[in-house]
């Protein structure tokens, strides 16, 4: 009859101890559709803030409106809206701050994903394009977003550094919207600035539109034409009031009167 032996654990054998691993969000972020998931969503945020900023700054062209015995420029009224958003349940210029971060980390998000994507594609690209021809299979917009983007987040803070935080703008005045913005881009420089800022804006928000849709899982073939004439709308929209302020101000159609106001602006931050 055999004889059966039982063997005993093995002594000196290594044991590997389990990874660790990292939080689901984290784990999707390291993956190509995590960071075009990150990307798309930030630049929702991104595309809503610059639209809405847009339309709300159409407010220099109604001038000054009256209030009571008052008269102040309706932009100013506007400013001071949005200062005083959910007060008093948080204290004064705090939810616009809190808004401002908001759209901040959007941007840093959508750097940060937009770099970790560019190096997974260049590793992932043992060469190069090889012909001219190949390299023209991407379009424009799609080539030159990093350094449309790039133009654009310099922008953002150049445009916090004039008309928010007033350090390159000189008589800076906390509070006055209307006269802040005439005395920034009276400069020619500046406005010549901006114009060429809110172009590439342009151009990044037309591809940005276009691509969102493909990263969110959103695309269909038959939807291309809807999704191109939505990308043109919304960069040309954007960019064709963007650039009328600078425009505006050098012919003098936006001109800071101080004899039409009655009622200094509150100077508040």
């Amino acid at each position: 009859m055999a004889q059966t032996f039982s063997r005993g654990p093995v002594t000196g054998t290594a044991v590997k101890t389990a990874a660790k691993r990292k939080p689901f969000v984290l784990d999707l972020y390291g993956t190509a559709v995590g960071k075009k998931y990150v990307m798309a969503i930030t630049g929702i945020i991104g595309i809503g803030f610059v639209v809405t900023h847009m339309i709300g700054n159409l407010k220099m062209y109604l001038g000054v409106v009256t209030e009571g015995d008052e008269r102040i420029y309706d932009i100013d009224v506007y400013g001071e809206f949005l200062r005083e958003l959910l007060v008093p349940i948080l204290p004064f210029g705090y939810t616009l701050w809190l808004l401002r971060f908001v759209l901040i980390a959007a941007v840093a998000l959508h750097i940060h994903a937009a770099a970790g994507l560019t190096k997974m594609n260049h590793e992932a690209r043992a060469v190069k394009y090889q012909s001219d021809r190949d390299y023209r299979v991407a379009n424009f917009a799609s080539r030159t977003m990093r350094w449309t983007g790039t133009i654009v987040a310099l922008f953002i803070v150049w445009h916090l550094a004039d008309l928010t935080w007033g350090f390159v703008n000189p008589d800076f005045q906390q509070g006055s919207v209307y006269r802040n913005i005439d005395q920034s881009l009276s400069r020619v420089p500046v406005a010549l600035l901006y114009i060429v800022a809110n172009l590439a804006l342009g151009i990044h928000l037309f591809h940005g539109v276009w691509s969102l849709f493909q990263s969110m899982g959103w695309n269909n073939p038959r939807f291309n034409a809807w999704r191109r004439n939505l990308a043109i709308g919304v960069a040309a929209i954007v960019v064709a009031g963007n650039v009328s302020f600078p425009i505006a101000t050098m012919l003098g159609i936006i001109d800071y009167d101080p004899t039409a106001v009655t009622e200094p602006v509150e100077l508040d931050s």
